[in-house]
């Protein structure tokens, strides 16, 4: 009777041991593993093209916020036909229709054998030869990306095709394999009450590249690389092209006036430029080019970043392409040869491909008279090849009856006659050196002299310009006699300045502007200001004339409140009876 209890009791044990073991190896091969690793385990900038990691000798490098890879990475995965001459050190890039030439250390590039400057250039680092890609992307048809959360150089080529997938729930994870054991390279923060709900954006979206089992392969926005459970994610039912997380398709146009907003890129911006900061920009014209000898060379300030920044803001760009407003007799040369005139045509048109520009703004001053047509051909040259590439072509012009060579330089009749758009600077009615204290640009002024040009172009071609900045005039009394200077001040600083100074603000109906008085150490200090309520007169008079628009200088002067008026004046306003109805009145200061 005891040894079969005893027997009985160590079958039970064996048995509980069995059952414990089976639990215990069930528990251990459904159990997730749960720890989060970093998606590249190493210290150096890593690639990803497509869905795999480029483990090369050298990695990729950022240099002054460029991305360069090696040469021996972009001829094994991008360009096998890439060549280097070693004795020139010359870097050859063919496409089906471009040849590009490039030197180690220099800046200057050659495209079908047309002058090109680079904003960085091929450089040697540790005996290894890296190029720019971004510069590169465009002939290759790639896009790249640089996510400094991962430390990881995404590229992709445009014409793969991919689905798209997005997490269920915050419970979905990205893993180093395809296994629940494998450790989890990438979480997802959920919200709502439960902080599981993920938001579908392009930030949480999973491009899936292959498929195994129950496993999808994907890449995270972020660059992480690693499989998804299928039941852990739903896949669009959409092809999806990597091109469109970088879209090729250029804003276009929208309803209401054009509303074009110069940008000085050398200067600073009083606030950031973006589509919430600055509602109501049609068109940003920075100032990106810049002929800067005789022999028409010209000089490169754009980046792709910032046009495809603008592109995502929904704003076309139209380069602005100025002479050297310093060098008038240097400008002669340059119009009368036609020569050069061919060069300088050819090297911004491909400066506009390459940027993927909508549109060039011409703006060149200080000309002779005796120059007029020769400008007007150089227009009438231009705009047939720029409207092939699909450009907007406008050209800037002063107001009638001034100086010889800042105003009657310009045959407007025949240059409205050549191009889309001609974007009248009425501004700089007083100019910094004038001899005598006064607005910027006065309404009555502005008016009188969109009359005349009325004579000469369309209204449906014409954009009114409309200035931002305001001049601060100090009249000084010294021993040689007085002594008038000014600076420029932008809409917050202007009225700061009366602020700190005590002044006192009045409208004025005729300049349309609010004008202000005081003094301080000696100096008699006067300024005519152009904020929203000088822009808001300014803007009316492209609906009582029914004008194609505004263009304004500049964006860098701007506040949130001007970029208001212009939106609502423009875009939101349909008529002049509409405005003078509602908002014929400027807004009393306090």
């Amino acid at each position: 009777m005891y040894n079969r209890k005893i027997n009985a009791i160590a079958a039970a044990l064996v048995l509980s041991l069995i059952v414990a073991g089976i639990l215990a190896v069930y528990i251990v091969k459904n159990t997730p593993n749960s720890t989060v690793v970093d998606p590249f385990d190493t210290s150096q900038t890593s690639l990803v093209m497509g869905g795999e990691w480029i483990r090369e000798t050298y990695p990729p490098i950022l240099a002054e916020g460029r991305i360069l890879l090696p040469f021996d990475t972009i001829k094994t995965h991008i360009d096998q036909y890439i060549w280097y001459d070693e004795a020139l050190r010359q870097i050859i890039v063919t496409t089906r229709d471009r040849v590009i030439r490039m030197k180690t250390g220099s800046l200057d590039a050659l495209v079908n054998e047309n002058p090109m400057e680079l904003m960085f250039p091929a450089v040697e680092e540790n005996d290894t030869l890296y190029l720019p890609i971004d510069f590169l992307k465009e002939f290759y048809g790639i896009s790249v990306r640089y996510i400094k959360s991962n430390d990881v150089v995404v590229i992709d080529f445009n014409n793969e095709v991919y689905r798209t997938a997005w997490p269920v729930d915050a419970k979905t994870y990205v893993r180093k394999g395809m296994s629940i054991h494998e450790p989890i390279v990438k979480k997802y923060q959920g919200g709502g009450e439960k902080e599981l709900d993920i938001e579908r954006t392009l930030e949480t979206s999973l491009t899936v590249f292959d498929e195994k089992d129950e496993w999808y392969k994907v890449r995270a926005h972020d660059g992480t690389l690693g499989y998804v459970k299928k039941d852990e994610v739903v896949v669009s039912g959409k092809q999806y092209f990597i091109e469109d997380e970088e879209t090729n398709v250029n804003p276009v146009l929208t309803t209401g006036k054009i509303n074009l907003f110069w940008h000085m890129t050398y200067s600073k911006s009083h606030i950031k430029l973006s589509n919430t900061t600055a509602p109501g920009i049609d068109v940003i014209s920075p100032t990106f080019f810049e002929i800067i000898d005789r022999n028409g060379t010209i000089k490169n300030r754009a980046t792709p970043e910032y046009v495809e920044q603008a592109h995502k803001n929904g704003w076309q760009v139209w380069a602005l392409f100025s002479n050297a407003f310093g060098d008038i007799e240097g400008t002669s040369i340059i119009l009368n040869n036609s020569d050069i005139r061919q060069e300088i045509i050819r090297n911004i048109l491909a400066y506009a491909a390459l940027y993927q520009l909508d549109g060039i703004n011409l703006d060149f001053e200080n000309i002779y008279k005796s120059d007029k047509d020769a400008y007007t051909q150089f227009v009438r040259e231009f705009y047939p090849l720029a409207k092939e590439q699909g450009l907007y072509v406008s050209v800037d012009v002063s107001i009638p009856d001034g100086s010889d060579t800042w105003s009657k330089c310009y045959d407007r009749k025949a240059l409205a006659e050549s191009v889309d758009y001609i974007c009248l600077m009425t501004y700089d009615q007083h100019w910094s050196t004038s001899p005598k204290a006064g607005s910027t640009a006065e309404l009555a002024w502005v008016e009188e002299n969109l009359q005349k040009t009325l004579s000469e172009v369309p209204a449906e071609k014409l954009l009114l310009g409309v200035p931002l900045y305001t001049r601060l005039w100090a009249l000084e009394e010294t021993e040689e006699g007085s002594k008038l200077s000014s600076s420029v001040l932008n809409v917050e600083t202007a009225w700061e300045k009366i602020e700190e100074n005590g002044a006192v603000a009045a409208w004025n109906d005729i300049s349309g502007q609010y004008q202000a008085t005081f003094e301080k150490d000696g100096k008699l200090y006067q300024m005519w200001i152009e904020d929203k309520d000088a822009v808001n007169m300014k803007t009316s008079l492209v609906h009582k004339y029914d004008l194609a628009g505004a263009c304004v200088w500049a964006s860098n002067f701007a506040n949130e409140e001007v970029f208001e008026v212009f939106e609502r004046n423009l875009k939101q306003i349909s008529s002049y009876e509409e405005w003078k109805e509602s908002f014929s009145q400027p807004v009393m200061k306090k």
